[in-house]
């Protein structure tokens, strides 16, 4: 084993723990759920209403809003 791959005793391993703990979570990937996607057509909601859009990005804002809601409606709708 070459100097550089040894470790002395007592000498902390927080960062290998933190990195392969890091590559679990990489693989795993972000979740994502149908809460949090009834959060952003809420927040979607209320930016709009606030006034948070200018004109021209109404249109691409309530796109993605009418995606969503059908979405998550069709979602609810097979779970009753």
């Amino acid at each position: 084993m070459s100097e550089e791959n040894k470790v002395s005793p007592g000498a902390p391993v927080e960062p290998q723990v933190a990195q392969a703990q890091a590559e679990g979570a990489a693989q795993q990937g972000p979740e994502l759920n149908l809460n949090d996607l009834s959060a952003i057509r809420s927040i979607l909601d209320v930016a709009s209403s606030r006034g948070a859009f200018k004109a021209g990005e109404m249109a691409a804002v309530g796109t993605v809003y009418n995606k969503l809601s059908a979405f998550l409606d069709s979602v609810a709708g097979k779970k009753e």
